[in-house]
């Protein structure tokens, strides 16, 4: 069925990076008290789910039907027993974004997306081969990026205790916790193992951050995206709007360390940047693809350089990719993240949820960007020291001493100058 964009939530905050579809009701209509009198129909209902929408149809090689058979001949004394059976039969199909939620966590993911967040402001995945538990990004001006926690980041353990076979909603139930309480993470970073003890805070989220710089001639417009949450779009567009009026020349637009959001929020704002073409796409098991597509709403046609590096994760990835397969924008920095997998969350009737990958989704001109992310046009990795410096000092992100800020301002000061050169030209061609 076609999935249209007010559906889709893209990189869910301290849970996993994924596309996320949201529905009102269960696939299978069946009373919350009916279901919780029977946690076996619990079972059965994900099971449902998954058979029906699942993005592989042979299951990634498994039997499903055999996995049914075998789990709904057990019996369940309560809720919490068929939580654990959920868990277990969808770890069956080796992919961790499809995952059961009971309803706290559940409730976590809706906040997630909300703009206000109560933790250490950390964003997780779960690798697939080694399921080790890592850093996506931490959020800016949090518990997490003040400690300096960095991308790529191992989770090892979690107040003492291992994360060894713990799945990524194991991890946030126990890194969240009352604002002004502790918890201490173990953190493997290459061969480094260190400790971080960090206070839990409320954490309210203004994902846009602008202003208007003089570093180029005739001003630069720098806008700083730090997450696609359900304000993003808003405060996008009066970022752009007030730029324009003070005539910038051109824009940067951050979105390192960007782990995602609302697939909403990242269509909307694309199409302030691009006026007409593709903007991302999304193909089930089926092979039916449904496209986004941008439809001459942009808000300025000023040459665009985009800041990536690799926590920069999924709605960022699908921005990125539509303005750089657009040929609307230059992209500077490193390789992003690498995720590309759309997910349905489908409520339940005692209050949990399940999210079940369903789809794919590709850059315009039909990359699939999971597991490999986006290749910048202009590659500028930072050094260790360099790293070190912009988490001491965060004040100096997005400016001359930072050096992929620096890349990015030369880039788009040449795009400026080839595009007067251009106008040159055909203005003289005209006479």
């Amino acid at each position: 069925m076609p999935i249209t964009k007010g559906q889709f939530v893209l990189g869910t905050t301290a849970v996993l990076t994924a596309a996320i579809t949201v529905s009102g009701v269960g696939i299978l209509s069946r009373s919350q008290a009916f279901l919780k009198e029977s946690p076996k129909e619990l079972v059965d209902e994900v099971w449902q789910i998954v058979d029906r929408r699942f993005v592989d149809a042979t299951f990634n090689q498994v039997d499903w039907k055999a996995v049914r058979t075998e789990y709904l001949k057990r019996e369940y004394p309560s809720q919490e027993s068929a939580y654990g059976a959920i868990r277990e039969m969808l770890k069956r199909l080796g992919d961790p974004y499809t995952r059961f939620m009971d309803p706290k966590e559940y409730k976590n993911m809706q906040i997630d997306t909300s703009g206000e967040l109560t933790g250490v402001g950390i964003q997780l995945s779960q690798d697939e081969k080694t399921k080790n538990l890592v850093v996506i990004s931490p959020i800016e001006d949090t518990p997490a990026s003040k400690a300096g926690i960095q991308s790529k980041d191992i989770i090892t353990k979690i107040d003492g205790k291992t994360t060894t076979g713990m799945d990524s909603n194991q991890a946030v139930n126990l890194i969240r916790g009352p604002v002004g309480t502790t918890v201490t993470l173990t953190i493997q970073r290459g061969t480094d193992v260190l400790e971080f003890r960090l206070q839990r805070a409320r954490i309210e989220i203004h994902p846009v951050r602008s202003s208007y710089r003089t570093d180029l001639s005739g001003g630069v417009g720098y806008i700083r995206l730090v997450q696609f949450s359900a304000n993003a779009a808003k405060e996008m567009r009066d970022a752009i709007q007030g730029l324009e009026k003070r005539g910038v020349t051109g824009y940067i637009l951050d979105l390192r360390s960007n782990p995602g959001g609302l697939l909403q929020a990242s269509v909307e704002i694309a199409e302030m940047w691009i006026r007409e073409g593709a903007i991302v796409s999304t193909v089930d098991r089926r092979g039916e693809v449904d496209r986004q597509v941008a439809n001459r709403r942009n808000l300025t046609d000023k040459p665009v350089v985009v800041l990536v590096n690799g926590g920069s994760a999924s709605a960022s990835e699908i921005l990125s990719g539509a303005l750089q397969d657009n040929k609307r924008a230059l992209v500077v920095g490193t390789k992003t993240f690498g995720k590309g997998l759309v997910q349905s969350v489908q409520p339940l009737g005692d209050g949990s949820a399940m999210a079940v990958t369903i789809a794919k989704y590709l850059t315009p001109n039909g990359r699939d960007i999971n597991k490999h992310g986006i290749d910048p046009d202009v590659s500028l990795e930072l050094t260790e020291e360099q790293l070190k410096q912009l988490i001491a000092d965060r004040d100096r992100i997005g400016t001359l001493t930072d050096p992929q800020y620096l890349k990015a301002l030369e880039t788009l000061k040449t795009e400026i100058a080839l595009i007067k050169k251009r106008t040159a030209s055909t203005g003289a061609m005209a006479r």
